[in-house]
């Protein structure tokens, strides 16, 4: 894997100016089976069409195993650090959820995804909160189709009204 950095650190009222925009695009992560059978350990979804390559080239028409979609979906975070600037004196964020997520097209062992971020919306909860809406497409390398869209929610916690900390 190849080691990412992020993008420059931004201000709250930057990020704000960005509102309709394309704001990062992740570098390629490699979907290989390793990754694929280590997910389906953890999520115990061992299905043929994932983790037995000989089966999934004689059974479906993929011609070999793919990716479980919510691999796929669970890759936004890493894509997200790759692609979306850091805000200044944000404390942390978390995932607040989806308004929609389609799955599109399925990617094949070997394949190599990308995730697409262009900021939908974002809006003050608090002196010291925010949400953010995310219009996601995670592409396939090599593929016109994607293979998903997704309105991803996050809530971000600032240090302080409106990012100052303590400190300051």
């Amino acid at each position: 894997m190849t080691a990412s950095k992020r993008p420059a650190s931004i201000s709250l009222a930057e990020l704000t100016a960005l509102v309709g925009q394309e704001v990062g695009v992740s570098r390629w992560f490699a979907v290989d089976q390793a990754r694929i059978d280590a997910f389906a350990d953890v999520t115990e979804d061992h299905q043929f069409i994932h983790v037995d390559p000989d089966r999934a080239k004689a059974e479906t028409p993929f011609g070999t195993t793919i990716a479980h979609g919510f691999l796929t979906l669970s890759m936004l975070s890493a894509m997200a650090y790759d692609a979306q600037p850091e805000i200044v004196g944000t404390r942390m964020g978390v995932n607040y959820g989806f308004n929609k997520v389609r799955f599109l097209s399925p990617v094949l062992s070997n394949a190599r995804i990308r995730g697409r971020f262009v900021l939908k919306a974002l809006e003050l909860k608090a002196a010291d909160a925010f949400d953010t809406a995310w219009a996601v497409t995670v592409e396939i390398e090599g593929q016109k189709r994607p293979a998903l869209t997704a309105e991803w929610l996050n809530r971000m916690y600032l240090d302080g009204p409106g990012g100052n900390s303590a400190a300051s």
